[in-house]
């Protein structure tokens, strides 16, 4: 995500790099989805579009209850997807495997990102511990000497080794703008690149900054911080602003009433809800349950433990120690932690009959995994390069595009440049987009905004 100094603070990169022909009117979809479900389109018997979500208790499934929102026929096509897939009953199907759909979480179950509302909160608050030997080195792989030589510079002196740094206060505002600007802009404060050597369709080293920064903390101490920080952006109100480091940062988040309803039907007609996420592992296991989902049920950027406290050594997936729920990455974990597929093929496509029906996302980091489901894709329109080439050239069928539920993107007036930079590659230059045949993806024009 890339920001502008003084102004809403986003992540650098991919996440956030990219930017949705004729729009019907939300009161128009709305139409639309009340009509489909009251027509009952689907296999199972529909219920009133807009009441909760509900198990009729003869075996018909249970519907989306939440209408506002939804674009066009997508909540039409959600409730096909679920009727078509589902035990109805929220019944283990014969064989045990329940049909899976996962989600990402920043900016798909929620508006805004998590990850940076812990982490503006514990710099807010000084909870950031100093690194072992003062030495910022210790903290990433992939920091660059630049970077690790400004952030020892102006936080060095400022605590003992494993001591909090005073990053809330005016003696560690310096420190508390390195460390910002080294996690949101991906560069250090006079603009030097703060990350180098790794595999950008693998890990993003500023989102596993993030989680690297718990280093030195107990589980109970990052659950009280990240249960704080919570608290803090959901009573806040839509639009505040906090300042980190002399800078204004988001401080507010909400959860999208649609994603926690979908969740919520999901849930109730038998299928396996999972959230997969490039925010900590602890910062997202303690949101999910504010949308049914339980912490086990989570994946997010996770770092070792040891003596009871949190390091900065990231836990490796597929047998690549430089690995995070990120692009291919989140295949990888989805099909190591979740399917049970051997290490040596986690990064592949699983076999179909074993990938997650139905996937959503809003970034490219999310594209890959959203790619992979078998029923239905929701790409939520962040305007995100190749996320949106694949939604909207839509090659077999099975995308579809929703924008934002709160504050949507504008429609990006350029086209999105599939043919010549669509994909993101693993050096982090863009090249062309190709289909799975193989086929470059035309320049696609931002249509659902």
């Amino acid at each position: 995500m890339g920001m502008n100094m003084g102004t809403t603070i986003k992540h650098l990169g991919v996440r956030d790099s990219h930017r949705r022909t004729v729009r019907p009117k939300r009161g128009a979809a709305a139409g639309v989805l009340l009509a489909a479900l009251l027509l009952g389109a689907s296999a199972c018997a529909a219920g009133d579009a807009g009441s909760a979500p509900e198990e009729s208790g003869d075996g018909s499934c249970a519907q989306l209850g939440v209408a506002d929102g939804w674009y066009g026929d997508n909540a039409q096509r959600l409730q096909e997807m679920i009727d078509a897939n589902a035990t109805c009953d929220g019944a283990t199907p014969e064989g045990g495997v329940r049909p899976m759909a996962v989600f990402d979480w920043d900016n798909t179950v929620v508006k805004n990102d998590i990850g940076d509302a812990t982490t503006f909160w514990m710099l807010r608050n000084s909870k950031v511990l100093q690194p072992a030997g003062r030495d910022w080195a210790t903290m990433s792989d992939y920091l660059t000497d630049e970077a690790t030589g400004r952030l020892n510079e102006v936080c060095g002196d400022l605590a003992d080794p494993g001591a909090p740094l005073p990053t809330g206060e005016k003696a560690g505002e310096d420190c508390a703008a390195e460390i910002l600007s080294v996690y949101s802009e991906g560069e250090t404060t006079d603009k030097a690149a703060a990350y180098e050597g790794f595999d950008a369709r693998r890990i993003e080293p500023a989102y596993a900054f993030a989680a690297q920064l718990l280093e030195g903390l107990t589980p109970q101490q990052v659950t009280e911080y990240v249960t704080a920080a919570k608290k803090e952006n959901l009573d806040a109100a839509e639009g505040t602003m906090n300042e980190v480091g002399g800078t204004e940062v988001t401080g507010w988040v909400r959860i999208y009433p649609q994603i926690k309803d979908l969740i919520t039907t999901l849930q109730d007609a038998g299928f396996d809800v999972r959230i997969v996420s490039a925010s900590s592992q602890p910062a997202v296991r303690i949101w999910a349950s504010e949308v049914g989902v339980d912490a086990d049920q989570v994946t997010g950027v996770q770092t070792l433990e040891e003596g009871g406290k949190l390091t900065s050594t990231l836990a490796s997936c597929g047998g690549d120690a430089a690995a995070m729920p990120y692009i291919e990455g989140k295949r990888c974990f989805i099909n190591e932690q979740l399917l049970g597929i051997p290490s040596a093929q986690a990064f592949e496509p699983a076999p179909e009959a074993q990938r997650q029906v139905f996937a959503a996302g809003d970034s490219d980091t999310d594209v890959t995994f959203v790619g992979d489901a078998t029923g239905l894709r929701l790409a939520i329109n962040r305007n995100k390069t190749e996320l949106m080439c694949n939604a909207y050239a839509n090659v077999d069928g099975k995308w579809i595009v929703n924008p934002m539920f709160i504050a949507p993107e504008p429609q990006q007036k350029d086209v999105y440049p599939c043919s010549t930079s669509g994909r993101i590659e693993t050096d982090g230059t863009q090249g062309p987009l190709k289909d799975a045949d193989g086929n470059v993806i035309p320049d696609q024009k931002d249509s659902v905004y």
